[in-house]
């Protein structure tokens, strides 16, 4: 239904509801013969006519009256379309479907979901929390519209169809109970070498965390398979098995900040560390509100970067780590 037919139906409910040409004329804001003129029109194309003039008086023909609460719903229903695309532009309502790495819900999400929900209340979030395997794949398949993901070299073939923006620089950790002993740096620096987790019982991520493949990956690299107390838990659950003394864990420093049950060994310098990017798919124009959301964090990440107060041994991303 195009603008002019919209405009007729406009007209004919004006004259419905006030049973009087003039006055139709003058509540639409246009001049009476030309209101007349395109309710003729009107009539013309439908085959019918739609109002009774008998000696002054209008009122609705069989037609007219079959035709009124139809034109009413038609344009009810524009104004509503027309009015949720306008809230949803200016971001008074919509929805973003954001994934993230335990890690980073943990750690950096909650205070850039609280700053994005003060400035957008109407906005809906959805955050889905897996492994950035998990999140390649569900961004590809269109199932998020933005993910803060762990860019692996030689990652997935899916990231190819992916815009990957570097924002973070997480350093590693090694993370005990206090009631246990605690792992033995042997570095002149005192810092951990990963070759001096041999032998410690660990805890073990589930297969598809970028930590497990990390903390594997590096085990092996250092000369040992490493021993796995427990496998395939969750962040918490990781934490949880910890501070109870089930083993240690190799984990980001943000995850434990604030953490009082639990033990931080750092690794001699360099340490290990991560890189986190945002993603987002790209052959897809970014909703606005997701956008938005992207912007904020990026403004976020700069402006605690600016006053040195980014959460402890993270740093802003400004070159890929050796």
């Amino acid at each position: 239904m195009d603008s002019m037919q919209l405009q007729y139906l406009t007209y004919f409910v004006a004259v419905a509801q006030t049973r009087h040409f003039t006055r139709a004329a003058e509540r639409v804001n246009v001049s009476q013969p030309a209101l007349s003129k395109q309710i003729a029109t009107l009539e013309r194309e439908l085959g019918a006519t739609l109002f009774s003039r008998a000696r002054g008086n209008i009122t609705l023909t069989a037609a007219g009256e079959a035709l009124l609460p139809l034109a009413q719903r038609i344009l009810a229903d524009v104004d509503t379309a027309t009015r949720e695309v306008q809230e949803l532009a200016q971001l008074r309502r919509g929805r973003v479907r954001l994934g993230a790495t335990p890690s980073v819900c943990t750690g950096l999400l909650p205070t850039v979901l609280r700053d994005f929900h003060r400035e957008y209340p109407g906005i809906q979030l959805v955050v889905q929390e897996t492994g950035s395997g998990d999140l390649v794949r569900e961004l590809s398949a269109g199932a998020l519209d933005l993910a803060l993901v762990i860019p692996a070299q030689g990652g997935p073939a899916e990231e190819g169809a992916l815009v990957i923006t570097p924002v973070l620089v997480e350093e590693l950790i090694v993370a005990s109970s206090p009631a246990a002993a605690a792992p033995e740096p042997r570095s002149p620096s005192g810092g951990l070498r990963l070759s001096d987790l041999a032998g410690l019982p660990l805890v073990m991520f589930r297969h598809g965390y970028d930590l497990r493949t990390f903390t594997m990956t590096a085990c092996q690299r250092a000369g040992f398979d490493p021993t796995i107390a427990i496998e395939g838990g969750e962040m918490d659950a990781v934490l949880g098995f910890v501070a109870v003394g089930l083993g240690v864990a190799v984990v980001p420093a943000t995850v434990v900040a604030n953490r009082t049950d639990l033990r931080v060994t750092p690794f001699a310098q360099p340490s290990p560390s991560r890189v986190v990017a945002l993603a987002h798919r790209r052959d897809v124009r970014l909703p606005r509100a997701a956008a938005e959301l992207r912007a904020t964090l990026l403004s976020y990440l700069d402006t605690e970067a600016a006053a040195g107060t980014l959460p402890p041994r993270t740093r802003r991303y400004t070159a890929v780590p050796a």
